[in-house]
């Protein structure tokens, strides 16, 4: 069962003085920094962040209770709303002044219910009559309104990553009003409605913030609605309902996760996966809304995995009572004094512990049976490659032909992204070749991801240790690996040559030359030098591989040198020189190289011939038929001399 736990708690948690021993704790979303607030004479805090630049701690005048405490981007200014009607700045950045200035909302008779940083000196007050954006002016000690929207709310929630604002409008809350920020900019975005279940009259719902969570998935923004459970429906359980929002037009309901059962839930994004907590069973399930179950405006989910308990793990106590030796205790799981913040963060005030939720991906292997639908869930992952490639070398182990329609679905999605990848690589080359214009200014170099699973990737990690296993029957070998060829075929990926060298050798290995024969023959194996060169090593155990290199060298042109050296180096010097002449390359040609050749042979009669030969392409050439320094053949002339006499040497034309 411990194989099982897919999600698990970050090992490296933030601590902070949990609730027993300060008397507030704050969340900031935006810095993700807990505010651990402790008053008394003067109010200390102590600010906990992701690293240790993002801590610090400081003091501050106990100027009443604490509502909201925030620090702008970088931590350079503290925002602390201590009354309904105004919030106090404090300037951090260095060689400013260390002094508080307070400003009031403008809108009279208002309640400020918070406000949000926008940037690092740019702030919204969210009140119940409307919104006031302001820029914070550090050295100036003011704030000036830039924009103000009048408007009742209910309860607001924002989202940081997008700087998109929601406010719950209307008595029953569930008409939410959309502000976008950006640099001294404020947008108001298309409302939109959430859609309450029917209740019976005269009773009426209203919708909470509680049930609200917005967040980033797939680089798109939702707004998560929690529907619970309604006796009225024919339901059988509760579902999260998603809206996309999008910067401009309307937005809409696309996506509905099923929950299949009741109670109290949470919410969580990861890895763009959405979790959805469950208190009373304390469990956990995962939806994917790329893996689409329905057709239609609105995709209906099932969760993809069976729900599962978040990994257990131990804590250090903390507080009074704890020891420095003191033994690690259990961490109380889904408890009620956990806070969960978008879009990762678990935060236990009672123990101190902010945790960031992370996706395990090996335990998916076991609990996902359908290996289309694991691959399609993997290659959406951040951290997939060598899952995805231990999933390639276990699908191998145990197989057969029965297993190879399996085989071919997971070959050609890995190689859909892989040509992807390669796509957008070759067009963003292209954009930039072509000089700048608004077009390439548009291209941004393709990230290649975890999921790109290259040619490289497949042979070293999967297809090579495949090969050499003991026991699997070699005609599964060969047709997992054509299959593979087959799939880059299929998506017009240029073929490797090491691949078509492992072909190659496991047919060499279980002599099966007859299929060699035709794969060369049919051209399955596609011509290039390193694959000729490879024939060319196997002559001793198949003869005819010579020809069929030679074939082959011969259909790729560009590969005269090579014929040249191959023809050579099995004393196939004649040959050589009337290949050569053939493709008009014999006036460039090394003497040196053939006449050493051709001493080898110990033939003395070829040697004539051949030496002979470029006596005349020197005469041909230059008039006479004596080699140049530059040649170095005079150990060969000095070798014809001795055989053949100096008499058999040409002598230089007279006019």
């Amino acid at each position: 069962m411990s194989d099982d736990y897919y999600l698990e708690l970050s090992e490296n948690p933030v601590q902070f003085e949990n609730a027993s021993s300060v008397n507030n704790v704050f969340f900031d979303e935006a810095n993700k920094q807990v505010f651990a607030v402790r008053s008394g004479g003067a109010t200390g805090v102590v600010v906990k962040g992701p690293d240790d630049k993002s801590s610090v701690a400081f003091r501050m005048e106990d100027k009443g209770e604490v509502k909201c405490i925030k620090f702008s981007l970088g931590n350079k200014i503290l925002a602390v709303q201590r009354t309904l009607k105004s919030v106090d700045f404090t300037n951090f950045i260095p060689d400013y002044p260390h002094l508080e200035f307070s400003h009031e909302c403008k809108t009279k008779n208002a309640s400020i219910l918070g406000f949000c940083w926008t940037n690092w000196n740019e702030v919204v007050f969210i009140t119940d009559q409307g919104i006031e954006f302001y820029q914070v002016l550090p050295d100036k000690r003011m704030l000036k309104l830039l924009k103000s929207q009048n408007i009742n709310v209910n309860w607001y929630m924002y989202c940081p990553e997008t700087a998109v604002l929601l406010l719950s409008t209307t008595v029953q809350g569930n008409v939410l009003q959309p502000f976008a920020f950006k640099t001294a900019t404020m947008s108001k975005m298309t409302k939109f409605e959430i859609e309450l279940p029917v209740v019976p009259k005269p009773a009426k719902l209203s919708l909470s913030e509680r049930d609200i969570a917005v967040a980033t998935i797939y680089d798109q923004l939702y707004v998560m609605y929690l529907k619970h459970h309604s006796r009225t429906t024919n339901s059988p359980g509760a579902e999260v309902v998603l809206y996309h929002l999008p910067r401009e037009g309307t937005c809409k309901k696309t996506h509905v996760l099923k929950l299949n059962t009741t109670g109290k839930f949470a919410l969580n994004v990861v890895d763009n996966l959405v979790v959805v907590h469950h208190q009373s069973s304390q469990t956990s399930l995962i939806f994917d809304i790329k893996l689409r179950e329905s057709e239609g405006p609105v995709s209906a989910h099932q969760p993809v995995l069976p729900a599962r308990s978040i990994n257990p793990c131990k804590i250090p106590l903390t507080g009074p009572a704890a020891a420095p030796s003191q033994a690690p205790v259990p961490c109380e799981l889904y408890s009620s004094s956990w806070s969960v913040f978008q879009p990762d963060i678990i935060i236990s005030a009672s123990e101190g512990y902010l945790w960031y939720l992370q996706v395990k991906l090996q335990p998916t292997l076991n609990l996902l049976q359908d290996k289309g639908k694991l691959m399609d869930f993997l290659l959406r992952r951040r951290d997939c490659k060598m899952v995805i490639l231990s999933v390639c070398s276990q699908m191998l182990v145990g197989a057969d032909k029965r297993n190879l329609s399996v085989v071919a679905t997971v070959f050609d999605k890995l190689n859909q992204v892989y040509k992807e990848y390669l796509d957008a690589e070759q067009a963003y080359t292209t954009a930039m070749e072509s000089g700048p214009s608004r077009s390439s200014m548009s291209y941004k170099r393709p990230v290649r991801t975890q999921a790109v699973i290259d040619q490289s990737d497949m042979y070293t990690h999967v297809l090579s240790d495949f090969t050499e296993r003991k026991g699997v029957n070699h005609k599964f070998i060969i047709a997992v690996l054509m299959e593979y060829i087959r799939s880059l075929n299929q998506f017009q990926i240029p073929v490797q040559h090491y691949l078509y060298e492992l072909v190659i050798k496991t047919l060499v290995q279980h002599n099966l030359f007859y299929m060699l024969h035709q794969f060369l023959q049919y051209h399955v194996l596609s011509d290039s030098k390193p694959l000729a060169c490879l024939l060319l090593s196997l002559e001793s155990t198949y003869p005819p591989a010579h020809q069929l290199s030679l074939d082959m060298l011969k259909r790729l042109s560009t590969a005269n040198d090579e014929i040249v050296e191959v023809l050579l180096s099995k004393q196939q010097v004649l040959g050589a020189l009337r290949f050569i002449r053939s493709v008009g390359g014999h006036d460039n040609v090394s003497a040196r190289k053939f006449l050493d050749a051709a001493l080898q042979t110990s033939d003395t009669m070829l040697f004539y011939t051949i030496f002979r030969f470029f006596e005349q392409r020197n005469m041909r050439l230059r008039g006479n038929p004596v080699f140049n320094q530059g040649e170095h053949c005079e150990e060969h002339v000095a070798y014809f001399r001795q055989v053949f006499g100096e008499n058999a040497l040409m002598k230089p034309a007279t006019v």
